[in-house]
C-alpha cells in the first residue's frame, strides 16, 4: 500500500513538473495536486500498521515512532527551505521534479522491506464502507483505543483552531504581521524537535497513557496563556511548548494504538484515526474565524486553550487504568523473547503473550507434566532445574530459560515426555489457545516452532 501510494504520487507530481515546465494551466496543476493528496492518504495508516512488525522490542517501537516524528518535524523545515532555493535557482518545475524523485526514492526504500507470508483471508475483501465500519467496531470494543482515538480527535480539533489562531496572534495581538507568523511556526517546529528528547526521557517510565495526557495538556494550556501577555518572546516560548506537546501526543498516541489494537485490524484502526484527524482539523479551522468574530481574539484563545485541560479532568482516571493494564511483566517478556519460537514475533504480540503468562511453583521431585497425558500449557523455566524423562530414561535437564510443552500443543498429541522438578521450580505457563493463536498466526514464528519440534521429535513432523 505504501509503495503504491509513493508511485502514484511520483507519477502525479511528475505530471505537475511537466505542466509547469511547458507553461500549462495552473488549474491542471491544482487538479493534479488534489489527486496527489488523495493518493497520499493511505500511506500514514499503512505505515502505522506496518511498523510494529519491523521492530524487535516494545522500547524500539516507541523509539521508532519518535524517530519518524523527528524526521517529519525536520522535514517541515528542510522541505520549504529546499523548495525556496530551487524556485530561486531553477523555477517551480524543478521543485515538482525533485519532489517526484523523493517519492520514487521512498518506494525503492520500501521495496527492501522483507515480506512476510500473506495471512490467510477470512473472506473476500469488503467495500470501503465495510472496512471503515470494521475499524469503528475495533475501536469501540477496546477501551484503550476509544480513549486514545477520542483524545487524539480532541487534540486535532484544537490543532485546526490553532492554525487560524496563530495568524490572529501574529497580526492582532503582537502586531508583527507575517514575520511573526513565520517565527511562531518556527517555534512550534523547534518545540517539536525538542519533544523527541522529552519522549526519550518519558519512555523509560513506561506510562504512555499518562504521557499522552501530558502532551494533550501542553497542547492546550500554552494557547490560553498567550492571551495573558502580548509579547513575542513569551509567545515564542509558549508556541514551542505546543510543539513539544505535539510530539509527545504523536509518539505516545501512535505507540498506544499499535500496542492496543489486534494485528488483524490495526490498518483499519489507523484508517479510522486518519479520517478523524483530517475531519477534526478541517472543522477546527472552519470554526476558528467564527469564534474569533463572536468572542474576540483573547477570549477565543482562552476558550481553545482551556478545552483540552478541562477534558483531561474526567478522563485522567481512565488514562491511569490504561497504563496499569499496559504494564508488561518484565521477566516473562524477557524469557519468552529469548526462545527461538517467539523471537520473530512483533513486540505487540510478544507483550500480549507475556501478559497472558501465569506463574507456577513446583516443589522438588514433583512432576510438572507426565508422558501420555493431554497437554494444555506451554512452560518456560524461570528458576530451578528439572529433568526430561522419555520412557523412563532421562534425556536431559532444563534450567532458567528452558521450555517444554510445545509439541503437544502444536500437533495436538499427548505429552511426549515427562518433566520432573529436581529443585524448587518457578515456571511461567501460557495456555493452549493463546499459544496456538500467537505462534500459528505469524509465519516466521510458526516456522521457528516447527524447527524446534523437528529437532526434539523428528517423528512428529
Amino acid at each position: 500500500m505504501m509503495i503504491l501510494a509513493d508511485l502514484a504520487r511520483c507519477a502525479l507530481v511528475g505530471a505537475m513538473c511537466a505542466v509547469a515546465a511547458l507553461g500549462g494551466s495552473i488549474w491542471i496543476v491544482l487538479a493534479l495536486a488534489v489527486a496527489a493528496s488523495i493518493a497520499a492518504t493511505p500511506f500514514a495508516p499503512a505505515q502505522g500498521a506496518l511498523l510494529p512488525a519491523l521492530v524487535e522490542t516494545p522500547a524500539e517501537l516507541t523509539a521508532a515512532n519518535a524517530v519518524m516524528n523527528t524526521i517529519s518535524s525536520v522535514g517541515m523545515f528542510a522541505g520549504p527551505a529546499l523548495a525556496g532555493v530551487l524556485v530561486a535557482a531553477s523555477g517551480s518545475a524543478a521543485v515538482f521534479g525533485v519532489t517526484a524523485a523523493t517519492f520514487l526514492w521512498s518506494a525503492l526504500c520500501l521495496a527492501g522491506v522483507p515480506r512476510d507470508e500473506r495471512p490467510a483471508s477470512d473472506g473476500p475483501p469488503g467495500s470501503v464502507g465495510h472496512e471503515l465500519l470494521e475499524g469503528v467496531r475495533a475501536v469501540a470494543r477496546v477501551p484503550a483505543l476509544r480513549l486514545v482515538v477520542g483524545l487524539t480527535a480532541a487534540q486535532t480539533l484544537v490543532a485546526g483552531l490553532f492554525e487560524v489562531l496563530l495568524v490572529v496572534v501574529a497580526f492582532r495581538l503582537l502586531g508583527s504581521g507575517s514575520s511573526a507568523v513565520g517565527w511562531l511556526n518556527a517555534a512550534v517546529g523547534i518545540g517539536g524537535v525538542a519533544g523527541v528528547v522529552a519522549v526519550a526521557a518519558l519512555a523509560g517510565r513506561k506510562r504512555l497513557a499518562g504521557d499522552l495526557g501530558l502532551g494533550v495538556l501542553l497542547w492546550g494550556a500554552p494557547i490560553a496563556l498567550v492571551a495573558a501577555w502580548s509579547n513575542l518572546p513569551f509567545a515564542l516560548l509558549l508556541f514551542g511548548l505546543v510543539g513539544l506537546g505535539n510530539t509527545i501526543v504523536d509518539v505516545a498516541g501512535m505507540t498506544l494504538l499499535q500496542r492496543s489494537a489486534d494485528d488483524q485490524v490495526l490498518g483499519r484502526v489507523f484508517g479510522i484515526l486518519e479520517s478523524i484527524v483530517l475531519a477534526t482539523i478541517a472543522v477546527g479551522a472552519l470554526a476558528a474565524p467564527g469564534i474569533v468574530s463572536l468572542l474576540g481574539a483573547k477570549a477565543a484563545l482562552v476558550l481553545t486553550g482551556a478545552f483540552l485541560p478541562l477534558l483531561l479532568v474526567p478522563l485522567w482516571p481512565s488514562l491511569r487504568r490504561v497504563d496499569a493494564s499496559a504494564r508488561v511483566p518484565a521477566e516473562p517478556l524477557s524469557l519468552l523473547r529469548a526462545i527461538s519460537i517467539f523471537a520473530p514475533l512483533p513486540p505487540v504480540a510478544l507483550e500480549r503473550l507475556a501478559l497472558a503468562a501465569k506463574e507456577f511453583h513446583v516443589p522438588p521431585s514433583a512432576a510438572v507434566v507426565t508422558q501420555g497425558e493431554a497437554g494444555d500449557l506451554f512452560f518456560v523455566v524461570a528458576e530451578g532445574e528439572a529433568e526430561v524423562i522419555v520412557d523412563g530414561t532421562t534425556h536431559g535437564r532444563l534450567g532458567r530459560g528452558g521450555f517444554f510443552g510445545e509439541i503437544a500443543l502444536l500437533h495436538d498429541v499427548p505429552r511426549t515426555a515427562s518433566v520432573r522438578a529436581l529443585t524448587p521450580l518457578r515456571l511461567y505457563a501460557v495456555e493452549r489457545d493463546e499459544f496456538i493463536a500467537t505462534v500459528t498466526g505469524h509465519a516466521p514464528s510458526r516456522e521457528a516452532a516447527e524447527r524446534v519440534v523437528a529437532a526434539r521429535l523428528p517423528a512428529a513432523v
